[in-house]
């Protein structure tokens, strides 16, 4: 196996190590090669490719990192195609929650969510996808 470097903040780690041991895993690495696994396993249902989907993803900031509001409004216009509504509101007293209602395909969601995953400061980043080609709510209930 290659040995990788990686920079993160001294909470995760800690929150890793944490994790580790109360999961009993072996360590550190273990953790985040399942880690890595899952979300690059997330996107890879094929159940889902080729099909018109609906998303919807939950961005949580601190709303004094103004910078990750621009970077949201920015993405929202990037993928205006994809975006089918966006939702902003405060959570607490430090706290702003950013709500997109995605429609399009796997492909397109899967670029959108990571380039919000990868934006700076960005607390937690939490979506689900359903697929609505070919949704049939009677038929569902039967």
């Amino acid at each position: 196996m290659a040995v990788v470097s990686v920079s993160m903040p001294d909470g995760l780690l800690e929150r890793i190590d944490q994790f580790a041991e109360d999961h009993g895993y072996t360590g550190r690495s273990e953790v985040v090669r399942e880690a890595g696994r899952n979300l690059l396993g997330e996107f890879e249902d094929t159940r889902l490719e080729d099909r018109e989907l609906m998303g919807v993803v939950t961005v949580l900031f601190d709303y004094e990192t103004t910078s990750v509001e621009e970077r949201m409004m920015r993405l929202r216009h990037e993928h205006e195609a994809l975006v089918a509504s966006n939702f902003h509101t405060h959570v607490g007293d430090h706290h702003c929650m950013e709500l997109f209602v995605l429609e399009g395909e796997l492909e397109d969601i899967s670029t959108f969510v990571g380039k919000i995953r990868a934006t700076q400061d960005v607390l937690t980043v939490d979506y689900s996808v359903i697929p609505v080609d070919d949704f049939d709510p009677v038929a569902e209930g039967a």
